[in-house]
């Protein structure tokens, strides 16, 4: 059976320090098919350098450098250079282990349905520790993310998507894109082993979030989505009762829309829009 190219994604910004111990994980790969495009988002730090050093190291490193745009610009960026099949999204202060993109790219070719392949995931650095995700659910994944960001997915599904939402600049960029690229029918597999490592900081993205950016991003994910919200959550309520418990469900989206709708950034938003509301209304 012919081994497909799998593009790993590797976008840097100011995380030179690990970059070389991520790029070793990409190294020590079983599986040999593989290219590694590292981009270098406009970092000031010796990103670059380290690049260079494993491009010169092993051909099947690539470099790209662009003007700082933020993570989901230079994973677009990334996957629109990149000549893979399969693509994996890797952060660059994160680890992989040398029989990841091997154990994946198996459960593709036997199971050409699957849409997505990731794995059970362990945290390391500030904090240690199985990262115990809620297993995979379309309709929870509606309502938050059990996916991180270094899942397989084919490009060409990429493309059926808007890509990673460049408005999302601090985080939620992979829950968004989750809802963008699947659907309730769609097949996903979690490889039962310990495959990804996730490198916890003080100062990561996710942990710097105020309560504003992340109502803000909740509510750019909920209306960017608003037809799967639509489409999916009455039927789940009204027609699968046992899927799910209907009370938390209602529950759950009534408090998640409250927050959305009373953060500052909501509101903010409905006074730009007013007049643009109001026009809408006269034309009706």
């Amino acid at each position: 059976m012919i081994s497909p190219l799998v593009s790993i994604i590797v976008p840097c910004y100011n995380q030179a320090q690990y970059l070389p111990e991520t790029l070793d994980s990409v190294l020590s790969q079983t599986y040999p098919n593989w290219e590694c495009i590292i981009v270098n988002d406009g970092s000031p730090d010796n990103t670059e350098e380290i690049a260079k050093k494993y491009c010169n190291r092993d051909s099947r490193f690539k470099s790209v450098y662009k003007e700082n745009g933020g993570l989901s610009s230079a994973r677009n960026v990334g996957i629109k250079v990149s000549s893979g099949e399969f693509i994996l999204p890797l952060d660059s202060d994160d680890l992989i282990s040398s029989v990841y993109l091997e154990k994946a790219v198996e459960q593709f070719q036997k199971f050409p349905e699957t849409k997505l392949v990731y794995c059970r995931a362990y945290k390391f650095g500030k904090v240690s520790g199985e990262w115990n995700l809620p297993p995979y659910c379309f309709v929870n994944l509606l309502f938050g993310n059990m996916i991180f960001c270094s899942a397989f997915y084919r490009k060409n599904d990429y493309y059926k998507t808007n890509g990673y939402n460049e408005e999302l600049k601090y985080g939620y960029e992979d829950w968004d894109f989750w809802i963008s690229l699947l659907d309730k029918l769609d097949s996903v597999y979690v490889i039962p082993e310990f495959y990804f490592f996730y490198r916890i900081r003080e100062n990561s993205m996710l942990n710097t979030m105020t309560d504003e950016m992340i109502y803000s991003a909740k509510s750019e994910i909920y209306f960017n989505h608003i037809d799967k919200y639509k489409e999916h959550v009455p039927y789940l309520i009204w027609n699968n009762p046992h899927e799910i418990n209907q009370q938390n469900i209602i529950a759950k989206l009534e408090n998640e829309l409250t927050l959305i709708r009373n953060s500052k950034a909501y509101r903010f938003g409905k006074i730009l829009l007013k007049p643009f509301s109001y026009l809408r209304n006269r034309v009706k």
